[in-house]
């Protein structure tokens, strides 16, 4: 098979794993610069160049969008559907996890766990915004945000109205969440390839940190998953119409919440954490998957 990468960064981890497990199953594997493509379109011909030379003829394209390029990556991906490439996770699916509101939504409307979410555009009734999700503590976090950046735990109920208004006074949108204490500072990372959960993870905060990314130096170990957190990242990700997810849960009283869908989810870590080959099984799913036809969206999206 011929496949192609979509990526910005070769030298990455998750690219170079992807590259190498595609070619030690025998498949030809190109790496794409999204940025550095540039598209015709056309209902008879659409096509897609890159460096100065038209590109195409691949059986399988893998995302690797990072959340800066999500607009003009999406696009390159929906080109490829056009041209009936089969996309691991088609661009329609990543626009729809990239949007946290609106990932949130479509999660609660098939009564997936989350966690009490508030959102709002003025301040005006803040008091009453806190007061829907439980009051303080709470999370406050900026929609665009990306590995714990962007997210305020705030302790005291005046101290989340004073984030939550310097937020919106930068004209930033933003969500206000239930604080799940009982989680101790810890989530359970789930990587998700077509309708199984194939490794998983628990992170888990250093100490006084609420956030457990590991690019914030939280710790990854191997995590045991209850059926209900099996089933809860497998339909998570579906619900999304993604092939490829890292769906996060927090353990609470109540179950198992969902705080976020990630489209494109890291390798290192998973892979280090559980010692399991992430990258081979993508590319055994490309070649269950990857057909003529087997793209759902073909750039309606």
């Amino acid at each position: 098979m011929n496949i192609g990468i979509l990526s910005r960064q070769p030298e990455l981890y998750s690219t170079r794993r992807l590259v190498e497990a595609a070619k030690e199953r025998g498949h030809s594997v190109r790496v794409i610069d999204p940025l550095l493509c540039y598209m015709t379109i056309a209902s008879q011909r659409p096509t897609i160049h890159y460096k100065g030379e038209e590109i195409g003829g691949f059986d399988a394209i893998i995302p690797r969008i990072g959340a800066s390029i999500t607009f003009y990556g999406t696009a390159v991906g929906r080109q490829f559907e056009m041209m009936n490439t089969f996309c691991v996770n088609e661009s329609v699916a990543i626009s729809r996890s990239r949007d946290k509101l609106r990932s949130l939504q479509l999660l609660a409307r098939k009564g997936i766990g989350l966690p009490v979410t508030g959102f709002a555009h003025s301040t005006k009734f803040t008091k009453d915004l806190v007061s829907q999700v439980g009051g303080a503590p709470l999370v406050v976090k900026l929609l665009e945000g990306t590995q714990g950046i962007g997210v305020v735990l705030t302790e005291t109920q005046k101290a989340a109205e004073s984030v939550i208004e310097a937020f919106r006074g930068l004209k930033e949108n933003i969500l206000v969440q239930e604080y799940i204490k009982e989680a101790q500072g810890a989530d359970i990372r789930c990587f998700v390839v077509g309708d199984r959960v194939i490794a998983a993870m628990k992170r888990q905060g250093v100490e006084g940190e609420f956030r457990s990314n590991i690019h914030r130096g939280g710790e990854a170990t191997v995590a045991r998953l209850t059926p209900e957190e099996r089933s809860t990242a497998v339909r998570s990700a579906n619900i999304m119409g993604l092939n490829v997810a890292g769906v996060d849960i927090l353990r609470s009283n109540h179950g198992p919440v969902v705080m976020e869908v990630n489209s494109s989810p890291g390798i290192e870590g998973i892979e280090k954490a559980t010692g399991k080959d992430v990258a081979d099984r993508i590319i055994q799913f490309i070649e269950k998957n990857a057909k003529p036809g087997k793209t759902r969206t073909r750039g309606n999206g």
